[in-house]
């Protein structure tokens, strides 16, 4: 009996021991990193953490230390009453409309014109290395502390969102006085005035003003993002159908100026040639009456009067040839001089 109790016992604590053992022992992936807490305490170092762009009172509140990392590899050793936090630092991707509390689609979000839509889309974010003391320790659930603080600081931005390009349009000093040109696309432009349309035409806009305001989160909570793609603005379906009117219109009209403004600059262009070639009919009618001018002023300059007569002769003599019938005039010299043959 003693003896099966001793072989118990033995067995016991060579079990417990390997337990403890293999439990002790742990490694780190290439894509994780570590850290290591003794009864809940993590051994902190003296150096701090870069400032994140926090401003204000935020800066005293989520000034975080530095903690010590476990880099990738192993195995390595720990002590019983040692705990071991592995972190994924890879990039990940989550829904806009992800919610641990509740299943949904979509985001509502109100816009300017109190019209209420859905937005959809993915961020991608990764765990910030140099700050895991905020995402162990800082929240429970940084992720989801993170997608509140995007999702309220994306409707405050859909609410108050102004096309950049409209509202230059509407300032005086864009519209100078006698530019029609100018007046008119600034009247097509107007012609949209849709905060929702406003906000599809500018969603590359939209990406990098979130993202810009996020940055605080690596600070915040140890997340830093690494893109925001907004890709879907749905409007209800009613007002998505008179969307889809005004922008049918609005693209009537754009194709009717375009061509209006086609044909005018068609007929100004042959109006333009048609003037270019009477000019130059006219210049080719007048060049041999400045050639022949110019002969008679030299002929005359050099030789004389007789000599150009001379000339004026000889330039007739083609001319009888061909013709039919000539007529002489005899003048009031001729007459008292005699007959001229």
């Amino acid at each position: 009996m003693l003896y099966f109790l001793g072989a118990f016992f033995v067995g016991s604590c060579a079990y417990i021991f390997m337990r403890v053992l293999f439990g002790c022992l742990y490694t780190i992936r290439p894509d994780q990193r570590g850290v290591v807490t003794s009864f809940g305490a993590v051994q902190k170092l003296e150096e701090k953490s870069a400032p994140a762009p926090l401003t204000g009172e935020e800066k005293e509140r989520y000034e975080y230390p530095q903690v010590h990392v476990i880099r990738p590899g192993g195995p390595y050793f720990k002590l019983p009453w040692q705990k071991i936090h592995k972190v994924s630092v890879t990039t990940q991707a989550v829904d806009l409309s992800w919610d641990p509390s509740k299943a949904q689609d979509t985001i509502e979000a109100v816009t300017k014109d109190n019209l209420t839509t859905g937005v959809n889309g993915q961020l991608r974010y990764r765990v910030s290395e140099n700050n895991l003391y905020p995402y162990l320790f800082g929240v429970a659930s940084p992720l989801e502390h993170v997608m509140g603080y995007f999702v309220s600081v994306l409707r405050e931005r859909i609410a108050n969102f102004v096309d950049p390009k409209g509202q230059s349009l509407l300032a005086e000093s864009e519209l100078e006085e006698g530019d029609e040109t100018q007046m008119e696309e600034s009247a097509v432009e107007l012609s949209e005035g849709v905060s929702i349309n406003d906000l599809r035409k500018n969603l590359p806009l939209l990406n990098q003003y979130m993202e810009e305001q996020c940055r605080s989160t690596t600070g915040r909570y140890g997340i830093e993002l690494d893109a925001a793609l907004i890709t879907e603005i749905d409007p209800p379906r009613e007002v998505d159908r008179a969307l889809s009117a005004i922008n049918s219109t609005r693209n009537q009209v754009a194709a009717d100026i375009s061509t209006a403004r086609a044909d005018s600059e068609q007929q100004i262009t042959m109006s333009a040639r048609a003037v270019e070639i009477a000019t130059n009919n006219a210049q080719s009618e007048v060049a041999p009456l400045r050639e022949l001018a110019n002969t008679l002023s030299t002929i005359k300059s050099e030789g004389g009067s007789p000599c150009l007569q001379a000339y004026l002769r000889n330039l007739r003599v083609p001319l009888f040839r061909r013709a039919n019938r000539i007529v002489q005039i005899a003048t009031a010299h001729d007459q008292k001089g005699g007959p001229t043959v």
